[in-house]
This record gives C-alpha cells, structure tokens and sequence, in this order.
C-alpha cells in the first residue's frame, strides 16, 4: 500500500455477489469505482445511470482520498480494484467521475485485459445515445462522442509513439480526421440552431409565447409538460429537426397523472433527449411549451456545450420552467439544482422553479425542500451562473393530484411579455381583416360593436399586439 493510501481514509470494497437479473441476461457485468475528498461517495445515482446503459454492478470500490493524477484513486485502492474486477468476472469498470485520458489509460492497462473503463461521461453518452431519436439529437451525441474522444486519442498517439516513432505519422492522421469530423458536425449544428432560431420567431409572429422545460433528469419535467399539454405531439411543432420525430415515442419522468391515459412515463434517465413541442393553454395565453433534454451532473463543459441546440430552447424561451425534485434529500437536490443552473447558464427571460412530487414529501418534507433549494441558490454566484438573477419564488406542484398546476399556470402567465391596447375603428370589411389575424394569435380580450365602429381589446405579445394595432389603424374610415 503507498503512502498516500496509508494516511488517508479509505472505504472498505463492497462487493455485490448477487445474480445478474434474469429479465436482462445480456447486462454486462460491472464494478462501479468512486472517490471524493469529503463525505464518503454515494453511488446510487451512477448505480442506476449504469443500469439504466445496460450493465449488472456485481461490485464497488470507493476511497476518500485527494485526486491521484495517475489512477484518480490511490495506487493501493486501484489494485484493490483490479483484483475485484478479476475476481467477479467484471467486462467494465464504471467510474463515478471523470477521467483524464491517462488516468483513463492507467486503469486500463492495470486492469485484467479486456475490461473497458468506463467514466461517468462517457456513460452519459452510452445513454444518451440509446435515447438518440431525430436527426437535431443524432448531431448533437456525434459532436460530443468526438469532443469527448479526441484527447483521449491524442493521449493514445501520444503512447504509441512513445513505443515505436513509425506510428507518429498514422497517429497525427486519425487526430486530424477528429478534428475535421468536429467542425463538420459544429457546422451542421451551426445550422439547425439558426434554423430553430427562425422557427422561434415564426412562432411568436403567430401569437404563441414560448415556454421551455428544464431540469435534472427523472425530475419529472416529461410528465408536467404533458400536463400542461393540450394536443401530445403536434408532428407541425417538432423541434427534433427531422421527420423521425413525427412517430417518436417520447415517455417521460416521474409518475403518470391518474386517468391520463396518453401520459405513459418511464422511470429512466434520458427519456427525453429530442426536444418536444407542444401546444398549451397557460394562464389564458396560446403557449407552445417545450420538453427539453434532462441535466445530469458531472459532466465536462465541452459536453455540455455539444447540446447547445437543445439547451438553447430553454435559454432562448419568453419563460422557462425549472424542475427540481422535491422528493430528494437535501444534498442531492443541491447537487442536482446546482448542475442544472450550471449548464443553463443564463436565460432571455423569467425563471419558474418547480418543486415537482409535493405529494410524496408532505408538509415538512416540502418546507425542507423549499429551504434547500433556497441555500442552494444564496450560495450560487450570478457571475458563474447568471441564471440566478432570472428565479421567481419556487412553485411546489403535484402531476398526480394537480396541486400547484393553477399556481404554475398563474406564475407562468405572469411572467410572460404583456402588453395591452384598445382599439377603434370603423366597423367594416378591413376592420373585421383585423380583428380576425388579432383572433388568430389570440390577442384579442374583448370586442364591443357601435353603430358604425368596433372597439377590441387587446392583451398580448408586445410584438403582436403593436402589429395589430397598426393594422386597426390602417382600417379605412369608409
């Protein structure tokens, strides 16, 4: 045992010799490894996300030490690791964090041959793409598999020349083939983002304010905007950027709302990785609310970047709703809420958080998750995330027994552009053209006929409401 394993505190192996589970005989057998340099790791959530890509844990290794730069655990606690990956048949090691490549590189070669290694970002790209369903979320998963694996094939070059200097020349080649793989893919995603930056205009130019659904995964953001839906999966409002999403099938977090029987959900990490966009009815107002991708912490900032396309659906909507797990305990709802405003970074317009599952917590159980959230945000500085200054007060909400819907659709409306206007003019064929494209992007809130003239009342977007003003105003007087 080093030195350094010595004088710090370790965690004993916990090794899980149970079966594999006999619905699943092709899951690949895995020990799940972590470190922290605090409070004993916790690996439930790594546990699942592993289970969720298709692999059995059959054991554990986890050590409270400082950051080895060669194995990221100590060297004594790595051959522990080894050993237990030998001893239980494992194919993989699943480390709850990341990697460098040569800690990556490392574990490799002191692991028994054959054993992948498997870092908790490159398990999220195992996920996400089995959760891959359209065109726009094919890009995306390409850009950040390569941006995720260009340095670790940087490092492998570098080691294979390190052996044999005739490698240099195919090494440098396959680099430079990355390289030109990832400015293809920024362009194509270059494209799609300014290809729905039209569309979101589109949209508002037709009257519909645009609300986003953000939040961690399995936070249950899938199962509220299905809520808040009125028509599932409109082919006409896609976000996906392909025609697969016409028949994707996109269940989503959480529980299901009793008697809602289109609203199927799956308790399972990245159900939602294609945007999608529904028509809604909030607080009085024609919305187009939009499920986004769920966030998961741990992730590198170049990963998180390559989904930009979809993020941007939140960072660029009129409102974005923020859903944050009530159910969970105190540390991970700070981890999992920290994470989410990480990757948002700053939004166009108002943020509404969402205590999501207030049922299941009661009471005291929502007081504890409502102070939480707030210590969570006090400690955030809106320099690193400016997200912070776009919170409203948090709304607690219940899918399965709509508590807090009415009080959502209220904040929701609330936070919206408005603008208002009364109108007047002569009651004739161009007037009626008017009030009639007013109806349409549903601005109009109320309409009074004189003898010769029409008076509407408006309530709105501020950019439709002026459009129709002008053209009320144009209406001529005979």
């Amino acid at each position: 045992m080093s030195r350094d394993d010595a004088t710090t505190n370790e965690t004993a192996e916990s090794i899980d010799t149970s079966p594999l589970d006999p619905a699943d005989p092709d899951a690949t057998p895995a020990v799940v490894a972590a470190r922290s340099e605090g409070e004993p790791p916790d690996t439930a959530e790594i546990r699942d996300l592993a289970a969720a890509a298709g692999y059995a844990v059959v054991g554990e290794v986890t050590q409270r030490r400082r950051e080895d730069p060669t194995y990221d655990l100590g060297r004594g606690k790595a051959e522990e690791l080894m050993r237990l990956a030998a001893d239980a048949g494992a194919e993989a090691v699943i480390y709850d964090g990341g990697l460098s490549p040569g800690q990556t590189f490392s574990l490799g070669d002191l692991l028994p041959s054959g054993t992948a290694v498997i870092d908790r970002p490159r398990l999220a790209l195992e996920l996400f793409a089995d959760a891959a369903d359209s065109r726009a979320a094919d890009r995306q998963l390409e850009l950040a598999r390569l941006r995720y694996e260009l340095p670790r094939l940087r490092e492998a070059v570098a080691r294979d020349a390190s052996e044999d200097v005739r490698l240099q020349p195919e090494g440098d080649s396959r680099v430079l083939d990355v390289e030109k793989r990832i400015e293809s893919a920024e362009r194509a995603l270059d494209e799609i983002a300014d290809d729905r930056a039209a569309r979101r205009a589109e949209r508002r130019d037709a009257g519909f304010d645009l609300v986003a659904l953000a939040g961690y995964t399995n936070a249950g953001k899938s199962t509220l905007a299905r809520r808040l839906a009125d028509e599932v999966d409109d082919p006409e409002f896609g976000d996906g950027g392909g025609p697969r999403d016409a028949d994707r099938d996109d269940n989503g977090e959480g529980d299901p709302a009793e008697g809602d029987g289109p609203l199927t959900v799956a308790d399972r990490p990245f159900e939602t990785l294609s945007t999608t966009t529904r028509r809604a009815t909030v607080g009085g107002r024609r919305a187009l609310v939009t499920d986004t991708v769920g966030l998961l912490d741990g992730l590198p900032l170049e990963a998180v970047r390559s989904f930009r396309t979809t993020i941007d659906a939140v960072r660029a909507a009129d409102c974005a709703v923020l859903v944050v797990d009530a159910s969970d305990d105190r540390a991970d709802l700070r981890r999992k809420l920290t994470a989410s405003l990480s990757a948002i970074e700053a939004t166009d317009g108002p943020v509404i958080p969402v205590l999501s599952k207030a049922d299941e917590v009661g009471a005291d159980g929502l007081a504890a998750a409502v102070e939480a959230y707030e210590d969570a945000v006090a400690d955030l500085d809106p320099r690193d995330a400016p997200v912070v200054d776009a919170l409203r007060p948090p709304v607690p909400v219940s899918v399965r027994d709509g508590t807090g819907l009415a009080d959502l659709a209220d904040a929701v409306a609330d936070a919206l552009p408005t603008a208002t206007a009364t109108v007047e003019a002569p009651n004739g064929g161009a007037a009626q053209a008017a009030l009639s494209w007013a109806y349409d992007r549903g601005v109009v809130a109320g309409v009074d006929y004189g003898s010769e003239t029409v008076a509407v009342e408006l309530a709105g977007r501020p950019d439709v409401v002026a459009e129709a003003e002008r053209r009320f105003a144009d209406a001529p007087s005979s």
